[in-house]
């Protein structure tokens, strides 16, 4: 365990671990439909400090970020979920990939969905997006057979 590389984050750049937290804060806020602002307020910090939090390029402190879990009424490990796993950083030099999930529109997509109190008419919401998706899926594999060359695997 003790011999495990860590890579130091390039000056001036964030540490992939302080995006991936970050990350993690803004998923958690918004699925609980908070604003930067409304964060801000409950811990003390203006809404310019939780977007540097959030894009990872603050670090978070432990203090703060007991503080946060509490207000976002989530474990501290929650921060630290998939953290490894290529998953939530968003800088383009970065090995990470960023997360679908921490995108605005599926943020909204989620909210949204949740605010349908019927049950019938969110499993017909869901069910339409799995169809677009699988459609949408068929139509690329189509594409993408098109353009591969033939004789070629």
């Amino acid at each position: 365990m003790l011999n495990q590389e860590i890579s130091p984050s390039k000056k001036g750049k964030p540490h992939d671990v302080d995006i991936h937290v970050g990350g993690r804060v803004r998923l958690r806020r918004s699925a609980l439909g908070l604003s930067q602002d409304q964060l801000g307020a409950a811990i003390g910090l203006s809404f310019q400090q939780v977007q540097k939090y959030e894009r990872g390029a603050n670090r978070i402190g432990a203090s703060r970020l007991y503080e946060m879990s509490k207000i976002l009424q989530t474990p501290i490990s929650y921060f630290f979920e998939n953290y490894g796993d290529n998953s939530l950083a968003e800088d383009g030099n970065s090995p990470y990939q960023a997360d679908p999930v921490l995108k605005r529109e599926t943020l909204e997509l989620m909210r949204a969905y949740h605010q349908i109190i019927n049950p019938k008419q969110r499993k017909k919401i869901l069910k339409l997006v799995q169809a677009l998706a699988e459609d949408s899926q068929r139509e690329s594999n189509q594409e993408e057979g098109k353009r591969k060359p033939k004789g070629h695997s």
